[in-house]
């Protein structure tokens, strides 16, 4: 039987718990890090160097990273044209965590592989917004990256972490808060262990983090949340209505 692993899960939110002196005393027990978006990037600083462990991220629908002089380069001509638009998108990443974006990763020391997707659906112009035909064709890239995990490490991928939820699973009405559609029909084809996401702000204490569907649980990570491995699938649980698949 595996060792039991936990994981720090943030999102959207800076929680006093983890932004205090004493966050190494609360958490550093913790194994890596995983981020849903739309914090600051002094807060994920302010983490990586407390509890020195790998920190993975997606980003979020607001602007993560302020453009100011903090966030970029020194050699950036403010004057303009000192970079273009993939420039400016690279340097609004953290360097101190790995951007799983679109991408697939194997953290060997863990045993956990991960994938990730961030932004939300697209409800304005605004940067990091996805439609759904967009986001279908970013899945489309990682999927041979999931077979070639089938294969020779038994498994497609463990956790998927995404700013957005799936669409009528933890999301909202209102335009902005919809969840992908596509993020279901990936949950059922791939069964990652969990998925978890941000972008659904939690101000009630007592307001369910916790679902699942189709056996695989997708947990809200808004604050923070400790996500323990392995889990306990619920693979029996009853399924939602077909017409909302």
């Amino acid at each position: 039987m595996k060792e039991t692993r936990e994981f720090l899960c943030i999102a959207d939110h800076v929680d006093p718990l983890i932004y205090t002196a004493s966050v190494k005393e609360r958490f550093g027990h913790v194994d890596a890090v995983f981020s849903c978006g739309d914090l600051k990037r002094n807060y994920y600083e302010f983490i990586v160097s407390m509890l020195n462990v790998p920190f993975i991220y997606v980003l979020g629908n607001h602007s993560p990273f302020s453009l100011d002089k903090s966030d970029l380069s020194s050699d950036y001509d403010f004057s303009g044209g000192g970079c273009n638009d993939s420039d400016l998108r690279r340097r609004k990443l953290f360097g101190g965590g790995l951007h799983v974006d679109g991408r697939v990763t194997y953290l060997k020391k863990q045993d956990l592989i991960a994938a990730g997707f961030g932004g939300s659906i697209r409800y304005n112009q605004g940067d990091n917004q996805y439609s759904e035909v967009e986001m279908f064709f970013r899945i489309l890239k990682i999927i041979p990256k999931l077979y070639f995990n089938k294969i020779f490490r038994g498994r497609y991928l463990d956790i998927l972490i995404t700013h957005a939820p799936p669409r009528w699973v933890n999301d909202r009405e209102d335009l902005c808060h919809h969840g992908f559609k596509v993020f279901r029909w990936f949950l059922r084809r791939f069964r990652p262990a969990c998925m978890i996401h941000g972008h659904i702000h939690l101000y009630d204490c007592n307001a369910v983090r916790e679902t699942s569907y189709e056996g695989v649980p997708v947990i809200n990570v808004y604050d923070h949340y400790i996500l323990k491995f392995p889990l306990e699938r619920k693979d029996n649980e009853k399924s939602e209505p077909a017409d909302l698949r």
